[in-house]
């Protein structure tokens, strides 16, 4: 259960810091991207993998995003994105 609570607090970090990066021009075009994709196949009607499918199309969905979002943080800047983590760890107000 604390292995889901951290990744659900990675991902929510996650989607503050590109929030922050999408404004800056110093971030790569490619991470833009992935962020783009991770978010696009987020709200696609269809799956590669049907979700009904024994927790497999749930799987491939989780994986798929993270692994973009991983990717395009990768990308960023070292400097940048330590001070957007910052940033999004202030902002954050969840206990």
């Amino acid at each position: 259960m604390m292995r889901l609570r951290h990744i659900g607090r990675y991902v929510k970090q996650a989607v503050k810091i590109y929030r922050l990066a999408l404004k800056n021009a110093r971030i790569p075009l490619r991470a833009k991207l992935f962020l783009t994709l991770a978010l696009g196949y987020l709200l696609l009607p269809f799956d590669l993998i049907p979700d009904f499918l024994l927790g497999i199309g749930q799987v491939d969905d989780l994986l798929i995003v993270l692994s973009l979002l991983m990717s395009a943080m990768r990308l960023i800047p070292k400097d940048i994105f330590d001070q957007y983590r910052r940033q999004a760890t202030e902002i954050d107000v969840t206990p």
